[in-house]
């Protein structure tokens, strides 16, 4: 049989070459295509216009990454099998294809107690056995127990082809410069050390942008204020539409979303002879748009007001602050909403929240990012680099979003 070569034209990294077979099956198949409904970055594009790419793009341009890292690493006199490569190829593709709608939105809300990558593991099994095992090295290097380790640094590490990618395709959407990095750079930099990934001493100013950018980026874009705002806003329309599904109110909602309004759902749920793993997967995004743009026109007074103000953008207003937000002035904001809109305390709570929001750039007791001096010693990034606040960038920063509706 002739074997055609497939191209994809990607606004970042250019042409990225699909090969024939288990990776082409994997993009191909209906779990993956999946992601083209999911918005990489959430509600980013409230903040940002163009922040309008898919989970499935950020997919694609790393597993174009990893094929430059492993192409790398070979060339560094590393042998890597093509089964190898295939495999952490497929890693790659699949490590985000248990996102629900929104990214990270409602991933605590949705499904409670059940993260991303517990769904992922969950599809992965269930994609290797239509694949008849095909999956089985990826499914061992998402779990980090295939004995090279660097394979899974690269799927999931401090300097992985995921936070590569997605640090250059949301500075690229949202059109901030802050997130560009030098990823070419990045990768020929990379070498192996005791098994482990390491990066060239020459590479350090790299590294050092890498981290500064990251951390621009989570301010800039994926903790902005703006953001959070709707986010908080969508988290509470989802809580006020399973509210009102406790109590029998029926709600317009696809049969996907109806599912987890209606059921209360936890991973069992997913191995176990439940439907929500065949509902989980016919979720994304429009199935929420859908629902809120009907539930606008709801006789419930909360839900209806949440739902115009979402969509109409009408978001809520953001403090931020360094500490928890006083309690006296959470109940003066209760007491306006109570004789505004008429409405006892229980209702109020809906238009207000306290976010607390932190991140630390670099974290060494995760994951270090080793640099392979010349003399042939290893330092951790913090200690190799002479950036006066590299050490900053390890500290955990925490804010405060108190989240109200302006009245």
């Amino acid at each position: 049989m002739n074997k055609k070569r497939k191209i994809i034209n990607d606004p970042v990294f250019g042409f990225i070459n699909i090969p024939d077979g288990l990776l082409y099956d994997i993009i191909q198949h209906p779990y993956f295509q999946r992601l083209n409904r999911i918005k990489q970055l959430g509600l980013s594009s409230y903040v940002y216009p163009g922040a309008q790419h898919t989970r499935l793009q950020h997919s694609l341009g790393a597993m174009h990454l990893m094929g430059e890292a492993i192409s790398q690493l070979r060339l560094a006199g590393h042998p890597i099998s093509f089964e190898e490569e295939e495999g952490v190829k497929a890693c790659i593709l699949l490590h985000d294809i248990g996102h629900g709608p929104f990214s990270h939105v409602l991933e605590h809300s949705l499904v409670p107690g059940v993260s991303h990558e517990e769904i992922s593991l969950l599809i992965m099994e269930k994609m290797n056995r239509e694949f008849k095992g095909k999956l089985d090295m990826s499914i061992e290097i998402f779990r980090n127990n295939y004995p090279k380790k660097f394979l899974h640094q690269l799927v999931s590490g401090q300097l992985d082809m995921d936070r590569l990618d997605y640090l250059s395709r949301d500075s690229f959407f949202c059109g901030v410069s802050e997130g560009i990095i030098g990823a070419s750079r990045i990768i020929k930099m990379l070498n192996l050390h005791d098994g482990k990934l390491v990066v060239e001493a020459k590479g350090i100013y790299s590294i050092e942008k890498f981290l500064v950018a990251r951390r621009l980026m989570y301010w800039q874009v994926y903790l902005h204020k703006t953001s959070v705002a709707a986010e908080k806003m969508l988290v509470n329309i989802l809580k006020r539409a399973k509210e009102l599904a406790s109590k029998g109110v029926e709600l317009f909602a696809t049969p996907a979303l109806h599912y987890f309004l209606y059921q209360k759902v936890s991973l069992a749920d997913f191995s176990g002879s439940g439907k929500a793993f065949e509902n989980f997967v016919m979720l994304d995004d429009s199935d929420f748009f859908s629902a809120i743009k009907v539930w606008s026109d709801h006789p419930d007074f909360v839900l209806s007001l949440l739902c115009q103000s979402f969509i109409n953008r009408r978001l809520f207003k953001v403090e931020i602050r360094t500490e928890a937000t006083d309690g006296c002035v959470q109940q003066e904001a209760l007491r306006k909403y109570k004789e505004r809109f008429n409405i006892p305390e229980e209702d109020a709570r809906y238009f207000m929240g306290d976010e607390v929001v932190s991140t630390d750039t670099y974290c060494p007791e995760d994951d270090n990012i080793n640099i392979l001096m010349k003399d042939g010693s290893i330092k951790d990034i913090a200690e190799a680099s002479d950036m006066l606040n590299i050490q900053v960038l390890t500290k955990k920063v925490m804010k405060h979003y108190f989240c109200y509706l302006k009245i």
